[in-house]
């Protein structure tokens, strides 16, 4: 392998936006900005990909509000916000509010009701870093789909920079989801 030499790295959140927002990822790579870090993703494994299609497909569903889903939308969490540029595997907004319509590769997250995410090569970011991001936000739920402790928790209720509530099942209980989809998520398919 061959080292490749690199500019220095930008130390104000400014220089650093535009360094993220500039940056050429491989096809299938995903590149965040969160908390001040720039995180490059390859692509998902086919389990990761099970979860997110039979999850999905439940909240399409049996939501009692009907809802639209974006997987790998970019959402700029707060106006202004140089730090956090992030993409949930899946976004999860009321229909009738069309979020998705002529949205922008990064578009704020008023409007989003839920953010998902299956943990992959680097969960702790799953756990504490996004989880922070989305409350921060003031994303009312954040569902996370902890592979290698084989649970799923939803937190509810964001205050500053974590959730006040929250709800752990383990992979092939169901989880009771609040409104506005109001309906239990079963998982015995992930066992």
């Amino acid at each position: 392998m061959t080292a490749m030499a690199h500019e220095p790295m930008a130390t104000d959140h400014e220089t650093l936006l535009d360094y993220f927002l500039a940056l050429e990822t491989p096809e299938g790579f995903r590149a965040e900005l969160i908390e001040g870090e720039i995180i490059v993703t390859p692509p998902t494994d086919g389990n990761h990909e099970r979860f997110f299609s039979r999850l999905t497909k439940q909240f399409l569903a049996k939501s009692a509000t009907d809802m639209d889903v974006s997987g790998g939308k970019g959402l700029l969490l707060r106006p202004g916000d140089r730090k956090n540029h992030v993409i949930p595997d899946a976004t999860f907004a009321p229909t009738e509010l069309d979020l998705f319509l002529d949205a922008e590769p990064w578009m704020p997250s008023d409007g989003v009701a839920l953010v998902m995410e299956v943990t992959s090569s680097k969960p702790e970011h799953d756990r504490i870093a996004k989880r922070r991001c989305y409350a921060r936000a003031g994303i009312p739920l954040y569902l996370l789909v902890d592979r290698s402790k084989a649970t799923i928790t939803l937190f509810s209720d964001p205050s500053g920079d974590d959730y006040v509530g929250h709800n752990t099942a383990p992979l092939g209980k169901p989880l009771p989801l609040p409104a506005p989809f109001s309906f239990e998520l079963e998982t015995t398919d992930f066992l």
